[in-house]
């Protein structure tokens, strides 16, 4: 299937070829218009992306190698401008209140228990918590598309049937749809440009306009608008990248600008410097900004990767919100956001309730709030739950402290003083005597593992050891091996160093205990496993090589 133009006000001139297998109702998500769409995107804006991406690179590799990152003197005009101003929620229907945000996939059976949770918003999301295979992704899209105009039912293979608790798409949650970062790829469309070369397309661009196209008028017909969060941005540059896709988009679809709204995932340490310029890049289209606690972290970890032992970080599980260079982190979001009249959104507390298990339920209950409750308190005027039984812990926790009113915007912080030392004291958590563990290692290789079958078994959100885990925790798991083996770091309660043989060790072993269900991915799993944490280079992503060498063309990966 190929598709050019169609009706297009702004007519591509590249194409854009379907290579993936077309399954049941394939075709009204892959029409020949929507994939003139995306070709319109990719003309328009595909150079620009990898031009962006060797620049993140580029940095990257700038600050593992020595040089701190630091606020950028040539944007501190935008910084010191009192007087600009996001959009916020302003003509946003469905995004005032957001005091409680519930986060999951966008398969049908998810899409509307998500629809039928009570949440004030559903993160939509085709990213960290989706597996991209290609049945996930177009199948994703017919379940938000059929959500979107009420008709979404489902019946499971046990013959559970689940409907949608209304057809009116104000009475649920705000839909805030994720696309992928713009460093994935979509190996199942072709783009050829003018000049004859064939090329993947951006994963970004391809789940953004399919939602935009097929569902941008619908939305706004019934009291909503296309709303959407931005992940694993690194600069301003990116921010303003999307800002043009939104304004291409619109005028091509003869939407009227500043329909759009966005709430950016500060989920990079790069991005922590840039969060003023990033809401100015993305100001007429920007909702708030959000704090992407985990990839934060998978962040914090690549970049001083390379750094020796006083920026290695201890246990996952002893870095707490809490730690200083974390609670700088957040505090710095808040009074950011609320300068510029943006909302600004708290993270996911991954503890899951457990309803065949009280005690699991009771810590998970008890840690959650505690969470919500210091967020509440800090400013935040939202946050983020997996699972529908922590939408009232969360909800009491902001009803404390909002009451009747939608938010806390008007709450400025200018009490919060966070520069760049507060930020990148990374050593604050072991000074403060958190360590690395015998047991943490042992968690690091196996959470990594077990999530990385899950996710080639098309599944991207896991519970894990009472825990809901994505992408981000499979990242942080592998860097903290890599960075703890080129370390040399020891093990503090047997002195230990961790070597790759010892990781080696813990792999086999891991294996031995795993189950190996039918269609399992255990072993290609602690492949890929041993590729981005073993090796002598750090891939950026585990997800990049994972998806191409073991995602595509697999049996899941098939309507």
């Amino acid at each position: 299937m190929v598709a050019t133009s169609g009706a297009l006000d702004v007519v591509p001139r590249g194409t854009v070829r379907v290579t993936g297998t077309l399954g049941e109702r394939y075709d009204e998500i892959l029409t020949p218009e929507a994939l003139g769409f995306l070709a319109l995107l990719h003309d328009r804006f595909g150079a620009r992306r990898h031009r962006l991406l060797a620049e993140r690179e580029h940095r990257r590799e700038e600050i593992s190698s020595g040089v701190d990152p630091d606020f950028r003197a040539a944007t501190r005009p935008v910084r010191d401008d009192p007087a600009w101003r996001v959009a916020g929620s302003t003509g946003a229907p469905g995004l005032e209140d957001r005091r409680v945000e519930i986060t999951g996939p966008t398969d049908p059976k998810m899409t509307i228990n998500a629809l039928n949770s009570g949440a004030r918003v559903w993160l939509a999301d085709a990213e960290d918590a989706s597996s991209p295979t290609w049945r996930n992704v177009v199948e994703g899209q017919l379940a938000l598309h059929d959500a979107i105009r009420g008709t979404l039912e489902h019946t499971s293979a046990a013959g559970k049937h689940y409907t949608l608790r209304s057809s009116h798409l104000t009475d649920l949650p705000t839909i805030v749809f994720r696309p992928r970062g713009w460093h994935l790829v979509e190996k199942h469309l072709r783009y050829t440009g003018t000049d004859g070369i064939t090329t993947c397309t951006s994963g970004a661009l391809v789940d953004f306009g399919l939602y935009f196209f097929h569902n941008a008028t619908e939305l706004v017909t019934r009291g909503r608008g296309p709303y959407f969060y931005l992940p694993k941005l690194e600069s301003y540059r990116e921010a303003r990248l999307w800002n043009e896709v939104f304004e291409v988009a619109q005028e091509a679809l003869g939407i009227p600008r500043g329909t759009i709204r966005a709430t950016v995932l500060v989920e990079t340490l790069p991005a922590a410097f840039e969060m003023e310029e990033i809401l100015h890049e993305l100001r007429d289209h920007c909702a708030g900004l959000n704090a992407g606690r985990w990839d934060y972290l998978f962040s914090v970890i690549k970049c001083f990767r390379s750094r020796g032992e006083s920026y290695v970080l201890p246990d996952r599980a002893q870095v707490t919100m809490t730690a200083p260079f974390m609670r700088a982190y957040t505090e710095l979001l808040v009074a950011t956001c609320h300068k510029r009249g943006a909302h600004a959104i708290g993270g996911m507390s991954a503890f899951i309730p457990d309803r065949r298990d009280p005690e699991v339920t009771r810590r998970a209950f008890e840690k959650v709030s505690a969470d919500k409750r210091r967020e509440a308190r800090d400013g935040f005027d939202g946050s983020w739950v997996a699972h529908p039984d922590l939408i009232p812990v969360a909800k009491a926790e902001f009803d404390a402290v909002l009451g009747a009113a939608p938010n806390q915007v008007a709450r400025l912080r200018d009490d919060v003083r966070v520069g760049r030392n507060e930020l990148l004291d990374i050593a604050s958590v072991r000074r403060a005597g958190a360590t690395v563990t015998s047991e943490g290692l042992r968690a690091n290789v196996s959470v990594a593992i077990r999530y990385i079958d899950s996710w080639l078994r098309g599944t991207g959100a896991a519970a894990l050891d009472s825990l809901m885990e994505d992408a981000a925790t499979a990242e942080i798991s592998r860097s903290q091996v890599w960075q703890w083996v080129a370390a040399g770091t020891r093990t503090a309660d047997d002195g230990r160093a961790v070597t790759r043989d010892r990781v080696e060790a813990l792999v086999l072993d891991v294996l031995a205990d795993l189950p190996r269900p039918r269609g399992h991915r255990v072993d290609d799993a602690a492949a890929v496993f041993r590729a981005v944490a073993l090796g002598d280079d750090f891939p950026s992503f585990l997800t990049v090589g994972a998806y191409s060498q073991f995602l595509v063309g697999s049996a899941v990966d098939q309507p």
